[in-house]
């Protein structure tokens, strides 16, 4: 048996797990958030899982065999006999033992990832994805019991329901990791407003995606970092630095990078992905986006002072760890889930009356033109003209009216005989 790995078990022992609690990849995928491909790369040991998805994963496969027990004593656990009004006794309780916040977070030695890239350690969790709705924090224990419940009930809970629960775990953290990305308050707030909107028109799918956060996420990178911010008036001047000068030189050096290097080290050293799941939300291959979180590393450490000193293979989480510290001079309190689901809906209620509005007037002034256009062309006729110096007609007259006059009689008239010759009284 291969040997076990930051607490986990070992590749082929993780397999057996799953099998023995006759779980599929699918539903191991589901969840942890991740895709069925992520989950067979952990069992086959391709990949390890970094950050708070490994302590996820190490208490869901913790979660397993005494749950496993609970299903044999209640009865078999056979697929044929499971009913569709609630989920498997052994999934939910391992997604229950797995949700954010289910247990305290333990810290780790970096070590180094694929590509030479260090590897994300499990530092403070400052801008995870998972976080308090009303302090922006990580929920790092006391709060487990309804964090960890909700997967549970999750499939009980309306559309609206589910949405809010989405919106209470992800938008604080989301509000400040857009507010890193941008150093503007009021850029992160909208991007938070308009990822979540966009989520709730199309709700459905991503109420079925694997990692509705992560989705989320993107849309509201995406919108922060769109370069046509530059031109709105009100994102021209920037805000107020925070108060602590190390936060300062800090956030100044994230907004000196490249915008895709600024994502990327978000995502790795704030949020902590791993190598492949970073390079998957950037649309990038492995390689270019460890090379890029290598050039975001040397930068910062050109930039700041205390990160000049660390070795490379420890400045992930010594940058995790600034991330996490870093207070911004002003709350970062999103909307309400309820005033974020209203305003979409409004706005789509209002984009509707207007194509209708559009519409109505299009068929009517068509209507219109309709009925007032003419049916038949009448060419214009030109205005006279005197046109001077044309030489004189050659050739016959043009006859008069007297001459037409005869010129008809005489057409009438009998060609042969004295009558022609002859006068008569008329």
């Amino acid at each position: 048996m291969t040997r076990s790995v930051e607490g986990l078990p070992a590749p082929n022992e993780r397999r057996r797990l799953r099998e023995a609690a006759e779980l599929t990849l699918d539903e191991v995928a589901e969840a942890m958030g991740v895709s069925a491909a992520t989950v067979r790369a952990w069992e086959s040991g391709r990949t390890t899982p970094r950050g708070r998805k490994r302590d996820a994963y190490a208490r869901f496969l913790a979660g397993l065999p005494e749950s496993a027990v609970t299903a044999d004593a209640t009865g078999p656990p056979g697929r044929g006999g499971r009913t569709d009004e609630a989920e498997p006794p052994v999934l939910v309780a391992a997604a229950a033992a797995a949700a954010p916040g289910a247990g305290t977070e333990t810290g780790a030695a970096a070590g180094t990832g694929a590509e030479g890239v260090p590897a994300a350690p499990d530092g403070p969790a400052g801008i995870s994805d998972t976080a308090t709705p009303d302090t922006g924090t990580p929920d790092t224990g006391g709060g487990g019991t309804a964090t960890a419940a909700r997967p549970a009930a999750r499939s009980a809970t309306g559309p609206a329901e589910a949405f809010d629960a989405l919106y209470d775990r992800a938008a604080p953290a989301l509000a400040r990791q857009t507010y890193l990305l941008t150093g503007r308050r009021a850029l992160a707030l909208e991007a938070v407003d308009r990822a979540f909107t966009r989520a709730w028109d199309q709700w459905p799918e991503v109420a079925t995606d694997p990692d509705p956060v992560g989705w989320v996420r993107a849309i509201a990178y995406e919108y922060a970092l769109s370069p046509w911010h530059r031109f709105r008036r009100a994102h021209r001047r920037p805000d107020r630095p925070p108060a602590d000068p190390a936060d300062r030189i800090l956030l100044d050096a994230l907004l000196a990078l490249p915008r895709i290097h600024r994502r990327v080290v978000l995502l790795y050293d704030g949020v902590g992905l791993d190598l492949p799941d970073t390079a998957a939300e950037t649309e990038a291959t492995t390689p270019a986006a460890g090379h890029r979180i290598l050039h975001a590393h040397a930068d910062l450490a050109a930039r700041i002072p205390e990160l000049a000193d660390v070795p490379a293979e420890k400045q992930s989480a010594a940058l995790r760890e600034r991330l996490g510290a870093l207070r911004p001079p002003f709350p970062l309190d999103p909307r309400p889930a309820a005033a974020v689901r209203g305003g979409g809906e409004r706005r789509v209620r209002q984009w509707n009356r207007a194509a209708l509005g559009l519409t109505a007037m299009i068929t009517a002034a068509t209507a219109y033109t309709a009925a007032t256009a003419p049916t038949r062309y009448d060419p214009p006729l030109a205005p006279g003209e005197s046109v001077s110096g044309v030489p004189p007609l050659s050739g016959p007259q043009q006859l008069t009216e007297r001459s037409r006059q005869l010129h008809d009689k005489l057409r009438a008239d009998p060609e042969a005989g004295p009558a022609r010759i002859a006068p008569r009284i008329d």
